[in-house]
């Protein structure tokens, strides 16, 4: 897909989180609508997967370790026929499919997630199957900055350049905010890029919504060989929707109806 083409999957992906989430009356939207390039490339342009064989043996590997985010990961599951698009108005409804965050009886989700900061140790563990396996897939984990402030992360990184886990990408979705605030107030996490260099990690640093830095920073994380590569995305929290950019309430706060209508309205100016 081309570097249009994916900007306006992009802006769908953002209409189907801010209706499944007005629906639900509940979720999280900023994180949601901040990772959504990121992602898109991600399942359209670099990520070998197969929605007719979910399970297939040599599939790339996603893990979304940031699980409260999962609106725009069941967005594109949705759109690659996954399961029926209809499943996404019963979002966060009690026994349906599809949940606050991401759980395996779901085609697509390998593991369950939204217990922060241990989404990098399971990746790890897929990597190094991989690698015992003698299987080419790759590893991709998306995480949250202010989930990076906890210890089981940095525990994982050094785990994952000791073993020298070259088929995993880290994405760092580094949108400044957390739900009690902006990351640099409740613990700074700077200089980020030095702590993963030291750390014994590949680092990319780009632009979280330039789709061109975004595809040219996955096809140099396959080239990085005896270790682990993270990609550092600076990003904007509610992209895209006018009143949520930047907001810390939209961290936790499905849009309004009302608040709905405006979105969908920004959203289909793109």
């Amino acid at each position: 897909m081309n570097e249009k083409d994916l900007t306006k999957k992009a802006g769908q992906m953002r209409r189907y989180i801010i209706r499944m989430l007005e629906i639900a009356g509940s979720g999280h939207p900023g994180g949601s609508l901040s990772s959504t390039d990121l992602l898109t490339c991600l399942f359209f342009n670099v990520l070998r997967h197969n929605p007719k064989e979910p399970k297939w043996p040599d599939r790339d590997r996603f893990h979304l370790s940031k699980g409260h985010c999962c609106p725009i990961l069941y967005a594109l599951l949705a759109d690659f026929e996954y399961f029926p698009k209809k499943e996404l108005e019963s979002l966060r409804t009690l026994g349906a499919l599809l949940q606050g965050h991401p759980d395996p009886k779901i085609p697509g989700i390998d593991v369950a997630s939204g217990s922060l900061g241990q989404g990098l140790s399971v990746s790890m563990g897929m990597a190094l199957a991989g690698k015992m396996d003698k299987k080419d897939y790759r590893v991709y984990c998306l995480l949250g900055d202010g989930e990076i402030q906890e210890g089981n992360v940095w525990e994982a990184a050094m785990a994952c350049a000791h073993f020298k886990c070259d088929n995993l990408c880290a994405i760092l979705d580094c949108n400044g905010f957390q739900i009690d605030g902006r990351t640099e107030d409740v613990m700074n996490l700077e200089p980020i890029a030095d702590k993963w260099k030291a750390f014994g990690w590949e680092v990319i640093e780009i632009d979280g919504h330039n789709i061109s830095e975004i595809l040219k920073a996955y096809e140099l994380a396959k080239e990085i060989k005896n270790k682990p590569t993270i990609i550092i995305a600076k990003t904007i929290k509610g992209k895209d929707v006018s009143f949520m950019e930047n907001v810390v309430d939209f961290h936790g706060r499905a849009p309004t109806q009302e608040e709905a209508v405006i979105a969908m309205k920004e959203l289909s100016d793109e």
